[in-house]
């Protein structure tokens, strides 16, 4: 059985004021919920559960997506009681028995997340890291000297290129061994411990689109891309 878990208990303080009283997977795209988009596509590529990680104010997402049978997905529940980070919360769920996917509530990517779960699957790694390329631009000439201050290299307006997380992972369940059972713990913790176990952890890399809603200009910008291709996001009109 193909299976999720969203981690939705963050109180998304870079979008404040609105998250304050609001929880950031219901912030809408349009008239539809972020998180509500992410179910929607995730029963599209086949996943059949999706549990979702718990916390800041979960009373109004349980309220609004109940068992998710309206979104074409079994939805269920993981409350923590205090922050526990972003692998933490894994630690309180129950039978991850089978390769599952790991995903951020406030992603919005064309992803096919079911196809990434399979290679993962078939890889036989302990962890899939789905990543992207960005690049950042220095404004400035960066000097660079020895050890006496004298120039040896000058380069003008240099552009660096590198693969950050899209915040979403396919773990197989002998990485959850490496997670306290109520401790808290972020993912690249977790990957550092994997590796220092000699497991072997994989890149993905994806060139389609890809946005974290997690500022006001993300979440702006993700309004009008949202708009414009929303048959992209979700092909089937759901």
């Amino acid at each position: 059985m193909k299976r999720a878990v969203i981690l939705a208990g963050g109180k998304g303080t870079r979008l404040a004021p609105y998250t304050t009283v609001f929880p950031k997977p219901l912030m809408p795209l349009g008239d539809t919920p972020i998180l509500e988009i992410v179910l929607r596509q995730l029963a599209t590529r086949g996943f059949e559960r999706a549990t979702l990680a718990v916390g800041h104010l979960a009373e109004l997402m349980e309220a609004f997506f109940g068992d998710g049978s309206k979104f074409g997905i079994a939805v269920d529940y993981s409350r923590e009681e205090q922050p526990l980070g972003t692998a933490g919360p894994l630690s309180l769920i129950s039978g991850l028995s089978e390769p599952f996917l790991v995903m951020n509530g406030d992603v919005l990517t064309t992803l096919d997340y079911g196809a990434f779960l399979a290679e993962h699957a078939a890889s036989g790694a302990a962890a899939s890291v789905a990543t992207k390329k960005r690049s950042t631009r220095i404004d400035f000439g960066i000097v660079e000297t020895d050890t006496a201050g004298d120039i040896t290299g000058y380069i003008e307006k240099p552009e660096h290129e590198y693969r950050v997380s899209m915040g979403v992972y396919a773990f197989s369940p002998e990485a959850l061994s490496h997670i306290e059972h109520g401790e808290r713990l972020d993912f690249p913790d977790l990957i550092l411990r994997l590796l220092a176990a000699g497991k072997r952890v994989r890149s993905v890399a994806f060139e389609g689109y890809w946005l974290d809603i997690g500022r006001h200009d993300d979440f702006a910008r993700a309004q009008e891309e949202f708009a414009a291709k929303r048959d992209e996001f979700l092909p089937q009109g759901g």
